[in-house]
């Protein structure tokens, strides 16, 4: 109840010119707030002179946290009106003016992360003119990388506007240092298991990989996982850790893929029909389009109790799932078109069972 008598005898001696202040202060804000889009549109015309269209100014990384400061300017300045009528005291004002630098400091530090982005054309052209064969995992990589340390030291700029010594804030982590050591081995861990991995360089964003009980296509490398999609549709995040210390299979980097099918055929089968179905076997491979020539082998492997194993080996240049079966289908069909040409049966798994009279 004080307080608000206070505030109404305060409000009892307000003069005209106070008034005027309160109200320029209010007609400030909403006069910023109302042209903070135009004046975010222009800011950025001035630095990107060459932008032809609205559409691609407001896709801007800088537009938003333009709109946003000029917003929070248009509200600082009014504040600064109206602070002397509603005698706001030095102490508030000095908390406000450092809520005003840490919102300032968090919006362009958003903005400058934003604008690191593989999609930046500014970007882009640095890259081309550094090194435009740098692998596009890696480049994401270092750029996530920036952007990080933006996040940082926005972050150690917010800690000192609000007083607290950097010095002394090391000096207190050194003392805890075994606790956060404890805390952050997984994800020390997984930062290390990222490196590794963006240095040795076992798949990129695409391949199709195989780890871990999962196989699926990559769809992205953070900090701290792999991002999998599985041929079940569904994602799953792997930790970096987890792939740095597990066997890889990278199913994307094959320069061949073998196909391989064993034929039991018939004991009744004579030798003759075995070696003219081996040889058109042979043949039928050689007159395939994708199947490497000298890669193929047919032969007569084993003689098992259920028949004559023959052994058709060869490799295929298709190398993606989809087209590998329909070569692997083709391939089958003809096998068996031979065998009926041939009238060779495949044999069947079968037992004899001897019974005894008693």
């Amino acid at each position: 109840m004080g307080n608000i008598k206070n505030f109404i005898e305060t409000i009892k001696t307000i003069q005209i010119d106070q008034v005027i202040d309160i109200v320029v202060g209010i007609l400030i804000y909403i006069l910023f707030r109302c042209l903070s889009k135009s004046l975010a549109y222009m800011t950025v015309k001035i630095f990107k002179p060459k932008a032809k269209n609205k559409k691609e100014i407001r896709n801007n990384p800088f537009y938003s946290p333009l709109v946003a400061f000029y917003a929070l300017l248009g509200l600082y300045i009014g504040i600064l009106f109206v602070k002397t009528p509603l005698g706001i005291s030095i102490k508030l004002m000095e908390i406000i003016n450092k809520i005003f630098k840490i919102v300032v400091i968090i919006i362009f530090a958003n903005g400058f992360a934003n604008s690191l982005t593989s999609k930046s054309k500014l970007i882009n052209k640095i890259k081309e003119k550094i090194n435009p064969e740098i692998d596009s995992t890696m480049y994401n990589f270092i750029l996530k990388a920036v952007r990080f340390i933006i996040y940082i030291i926005a972050g150690f700029l917010v800690i000192t506007e609000l007083g607290y010594n950097l010095n002394g804030l090391v000096a207190g982590l050194g003392l805890g240092s075994v606790v956060i050591t404890l805390a952050a081995q997984d994800t020390a861990k997984n930062l290390f298991g990222g490196l590794v991995i963006f240095l040795d360089k076992p798949f990129v964003v695409g391949d199709w990989i195989e780890v871990e009980n999962y196989e699926g296509t990559v769809e992205d490398i953070t900090f701290r996982s792999t991002r999998v999609r599985t041929f079940e549709n569904s994602v799953v995040n792997i930790p970096n850790a987890v792939i740095a210390n597990d066997s890889i299979i990278n199913w994307s980097r094959m320069e061949k893929r073998r196909n391989k099918v064993n034929l039991c055929l018939d004991l009744d089968t004579s030798i003759e029909k075995v070696q003219i179905v081996q040889q058109k076997i042979k043949e039928m491979l050689k007159q395939h389009d994708d199947v490497i020539d000298d890669t193929i082998a047919v032969r007569f492997d084993k003689i098992t109790d259920n028949g004559i194993n023959l052994l058709v080996c060869s490799y295929t240049n298709s190398i993606d799932y989809a087209s590998f079966l329909e070569e692997k289908e083709k391939i089958n069909f003809k096998i068996m078109q031979i065998l009926r040409q041939e009238n060779v049966e495949l044999a069947y798994d079968t037992k004899t069972v001897f019974v005894k009279n008693t």
